[in-house]
């Protein structure tokens, strides 16, 4: 299994890429991103639905990968996460 460093609106993320032809390996990655850039943020699923103003279901489907999120709304989300980040930070 080999390693695919991701940079999704400046939050990096490392996941695995695995050799054989998984039909379900984007829905895979995105969940796994949107996981680690809710950790980046440091809030559980309620209080970072609650922030996002998603529905908490949605956000949980995604996360178990039940739902493929769309590629435009993590990169959005990244971002919101990223430049929260770095405001706290200054």
């Amino acid at each position: 299994m080999k390693k695919e460093k991701l940079n999704i609106e400046g939050i990096k993320i490392e996941v695995d890429k695995y050799d054989h032809n998984d039909k379900d390996e984007k829905r895979r990655i995105l969940a796994y991103c949107f996981k680690m850039i809710r950790k980046e943020s440091g809030m559980n699923r309620k209080d970072f639905a609650e922030w996002l103003g998603i529905p908490y279901r949605t956000m949980q489907e995604w996360e178990l990968e039940r739902r493929a999120m769309p590629d435009y709304v993590l990169r959005l989300i990244a971002y919101k996460v990223y430049n929260e980040k770095r405001k706290k930070e200054e």
